[in-house]
């Protein structure tokens, strides 16, 4: 079950653990104009700096937090994760694409616009992390790096409850056979991810199926994926390769984010 207000979508496996507050954030709501109307949270674009602090600072406040509680990373498509005990000054973000605490009121995020945002919670060691998974990252390794960084804070992976939030479906992503063939090449038993296209014969792969396959083989205890489609709903969700096919010169970001409460 999803559940949905004008900002955020909720996953309801991590609705119903108590002391947490979690958001796969939408695009609206915000104050951005233009390509980036209006929720864009990411810091890496074109938009007006002060725009993207507001709605960051939007972002913060619906999770019951101040502005200056949110701590994202420099993203690179790697299998880093870290731990936050602190926010970071923008100049000073670690590289990384995931990011665990287990500070009360600091909010943790990632921001994408067609991988896949997952939100995770060990509800008794009281962790959370937030990881962004496009394909390279999941490919080498990010939600395993995610698990184990939040283990070192004293999480169990059984007792770990994913979120898997909006991320552009088998359908939207082409990806050529090429792609695929360097894939199965070093994982062959990925297959059942690709499936060809009935018009062009082009392989897509199913980038949220894959990432929930490597959540399950890093043993996590509960997988839940919202089934929703960043390049096909253009009204609530950004997406880098709708933007491409636009011809459009940058993109939002939309932020996932969870807390301790």
């Amino acid at each position: 079950m999803i559940t949905e207000d004008k900002l955020r979508f909720q996953a309801a496996n991590l609705s119903a653990i108590g002391g947490i507050d979690h958001g796969f954030f939408t695009r609206l709501g915000g104050v951005s104009d233009g390509l980036y109307e209006s929720l864009n949270c990411g810091v890496g674009s074109r938009d007006v700096p002060e725009a993207v602090s507001e709605n960051r600072a939007r972002v913060a406040r619906l999770l019951g937090t101040e502005p200056g509680k949110l701590a994202t990373v420099y993203q690179k498509h790697s299998n880093i994760a870290v731990v936050a005990d602190e926010t970071w000054a923008r100049e000073t973000r670690p590289e990384a694409d995931a990011v665990v605490t287990a500070t009360p009121g600091l909010v943790v995020g990632i921001v994408t616009a067609d991988c896949a945002p997952v939100l995770l919670c060990d509800p008794e060691a009281r962790v959370v992390g937030a990881a962004h998974a496009g394909w390279r990252g999941a490919f080498t390794g990010i939600v395993e790096a995610t698990v184990a960084a939040m283990t070192g804070l004293g999480a169990k992976p059984d007792r770990v409850v994913a979120a898997i939030g909006p991320a552009i479906s088998q359908g939207a992503y082409e990806v050529g056979a090429d792609y695929k063939a360097r894939f199965l090449a070093t994982e062959p038993d990925a297959e059942r991810f690709f499936a060809n296209d009935d018009g062009t014969g082009e392989p897509h792969f199913d980038l949220p199926a894959y990432v929930a396959d490597r959540l399950a083989r890093a043993e996590v205890g509960e997988i839940y994926d919202l089934g929703l489609c960043t390049y096909y709903d253009e009204t609530r969700l950004y997406s880098y390769r709708r933007s491409q096919h636009h011809g459009e010169a940058d993109y939002g970001r939309q932020i996932s984010a969870i807390v301790l409460t």
